[in-house]
């Protein structure tokens, strides 16, 4: 299926779900113009956060029609003290103050998360601005992970014209540990067939294929697949497995004649950050490879990061994704 296909496909399916997405980086140019073709296409109902004055201003300099788009300003919303003492609450035994929860439930990104975590809107987008870890940060003091996810990860979508896979991590955890591995995979295999409709088929990589080589390295990757079997045993999923081996039928054939997964996978995770990085960045820049992400997830909630060089697109996609996965 081809990219534009399948984020064809996504958008259709978020129109019908009628739910809410907060944009609060509302002083980017490119966050106006998205929130107007979400608003305008009905992805979803749109709120963005910052001054009314300064939005429509913005809005209107840049010939972009946001009626029907709502806005809330921290600084005059009733919603702020209520959020203040939730937040307090949350992060008193970090210490935190009242005084100090008010300043930072009136900043752009926390207030579109506690929006999210009191079921005001279902998902946040964020980071066409802000650096990841601020973005990350107001996702997981607000919201957190749900029970049984120990690590808080991102995952690509990446398409190509007659595949799509999900690539993970390739954006957040630098080395996760077997436990952490696992849940990775858990994740992405579920969020792969919420959003393809494919069955996932699950491959934990490595340099090594089925005890062609052995070292600590290797046996982190066979540890999180044991993990991952035992949490979750209705996956389909295996490990080691070379990349050759994981998506190439005859190699797969030939290497781990064994496997049900050898071949067919659609769905890599990368042991470690370095590999994964690398990897999709390999498949965008010389596999041709549409990269959609980076796609957070391991949260309650879907509170997503973009790339700081994201463009309209994406931003609209991304929502999209959001809507999705907020089901």
């Amino acid at each position: 299926m081809s990219e534009t296909n399948l984020i064809t496909r996504i958008i259709q399916k978020a129109v019908q779900q009628n739910k809410t997405i907060v944009l609060p980086e509302s002083h980017d140019e490119r966050v106006i113009q998205a929130a107007a073709i979400i608003k305008e296409l009905g992805i979803a109902n749109v709120i963005t956060i910052g001054s009314d004055e300064k939005i429509r201003e913005t809005a209107k300099k840049i010939n972009i029609d946001i009626s029907g788009v709502q806005i809330i300003n921290p600084e005059k919303s009733e919603l702020t003290s209520n959020f203040a003492d939730l937040y307090y609450n949350l992060r008193k035994h970090k210490g935190i103050t009242l005084e100090k929860a008010r300043d930072v439930v009136k900043g752009d990104l926390f207030f579109a998360a506690m929006l999210v975590k009191e079921r005001m809107a279902d998902g946040s987008v964020a980071g066409s601005i802000a650096p990841t870890g601020d973005v990350l940060s107001a996702a997981f003091q607000c919201v957190g992970m749900p029970e049984g996810i120990s690590i808080v990860s991102s995952f690509f979508l990446m398409l190509f014209p007659e595949r799509n896979f999900s690539f993970a991590d390739c954006a957040v955890v630098p080395n996760p540990d077997a436990v952490q591995l696992a849940d990775i995979a858990i994740s992405t295999a579920d969020n792969h067939k919420r959003l393809t409709g494919e069955e996932p088929y699950v491959a934990m990589l490595s340099f090594s294929t089925k005890g062609s080589a052995k070292h600590e390295l290797v046996d982190k990757v066979l540890d999180a697949t044991a993990i991952a079997k035992l949490k979750r045993p209705d996956l389909n999923m295996d490990g080691e497995l070379q990349l050759d081996a994981a998506i190439i039928d005859s190699i797969g054939k030939r290497k781990a004649p064994e496997s049900d997964i050898a071949g067919r996978a659609n769905v890599l995770v990368f042991p470690d950050l370095n590999a994964g990085n690398i990897g999709y960045k390999i498949a965008q820049r010389l596999g041709g490879a549409e990269a959609v992400g980076p796609i957070i997830q391991g949260l309650k909630k879907p509170l997503f990061d973009l790339s700081r060089g994201c463009i309209v697109k994406d931003i609209v996609s991304t929502c999209a994704i959001a809507v999705i996965m907020a089901e």
